[in-house]
């Protein structure tokens, strides 16, 4: 029992991870309706920026003694950079491109992902480069009154899923919650209706942007802490794509929800059912539930259903 339990925890502990980089993609997509192929570009060029500001900060100031402050600045800065990013996205690429198709769109979220990598090349360096923002790294065993043994438990994946959780609860207060989230939700469904009554789409989009590059930076952070802040992260991207697909591309619950049942599947089938198939279910199974539900639910679980009528 108490190794199904470390199982199932492990897996809701990668599940928020997962639905933290979906939840770029929901963000973007509700704004402007267009499926943000930028996403892990956004994440790979955050970590970068954290991982390398907390290694130009502490030799600028002389810092090297306290390194909790140079990590505060660190992010602080990351976050300006953040900011600028999405600025400088809406002012140059998607200010020219309002009421345009969905696929013009999604073709600049390409060209934006693809400037990214580069840039972040460029700016920041190609190495693997270390991201220590003080989180525990060493298990913790749990309810050994309980279980014989206890019960294992990664602490960094603690850390980093609570931190995880706290972001998604704040967005969905923002989204359901505030003017400004409605006013997200009234551009996505109609651009030119939206600004025929008086809501501003180039500082809706900048907002969202920010909000987007701000979630990146997070789930930047925390990849590049377990990983390393790579070029590799950018293909976390497609970790969450069975995720958007699960839960539905314009639910923020969704991207939770499919985030969890991912994660948790991922764990459950590898470990029990692994050995019989001789494994790496872990590798496939996320896509392999996404196709289903293109199959029967292309709306996901929480998506809205489309009605045409003619």
């Amino acid at each position: 029992m108490s190794f199904f339990l470390e199982t199932l925890l492990g897996g809701l502990m990668s599940g928020m991870l997962y639905s933290l980089v979906a939840l770029g993609f929901v963000l973007i997509y509700k704004a402007s309706g267009v499926f943000n192929f930028a996403q892990g570009a956004m994440v790979l060029f955050a970590a970068l920026s954290m991982a390398r500001f907390s290694e130009w900060i502490p030799l600028w100031l002389g810092m090297e003694d306290n390194l909790f402050l140079a990590n505060l600045l660190a992010i602080a800065v990351s976050v300006v950079v953040m900011f600028a990013v999405a600025w400088l996205i809406e002012r140059l690429v998607l200010r020219h491109l309002v009421n345009q198709e969905g696929a013009t769109l999604l073709m600049a979220t390409l060209g934006i992902g693809y400037f990214l990598d580069g840039i972040g090349q460029t700016v920041f360096g190609s190495d693997i480069y270390k991201i220590d923002v003080g989180m525990p790294k060493e298990p913790v065993t749990v309810l050994e009154s309980v279980f014989e043994g206890g019960i294992l438990i990664n602490k960094e994946d603690f850390v980093a899923a609570f931190i995880a959780a706290m972001l998604v609860l704040a967005l969905t207060i923002f989204f359901q919650k505030t003017a400004t989230g409605r006013a997200l939700r009234a551009v996505a469904d109609d651009h030119q209706a939206a600004q025929s009554i008086g809501i501003p789409l180039g500082r809706i989009w900048v907002i969202v942007w920010c909000v987007a590059g701000i979630t990146a930076l997070v789930a930047g952070i925390i990849w590049g802490s377990k990983l390393g802040a790579q070029f590799s992260l950018s293909t976390v991207a497609l970790r969450a794509l069975p995720v958007v697909i699960l839960g539905g591309l314009t639910s923020v619950p969704g991207a939770i929800i499919g985030g969890l049942i991912i994660g948790v599947g991922e764990k459950l089938s590898e470990v029990f059912l692994g050995p019989y198939v001789g494994g790496g279910i872990e590798i496939w199974f996320a896509y392999m539930l996404a196709l289903v539900f293109l199959l029967f639910r292309p709306q996901g679980l929480f998506g809205e259903k489309i009605i045409d009528r003619v």
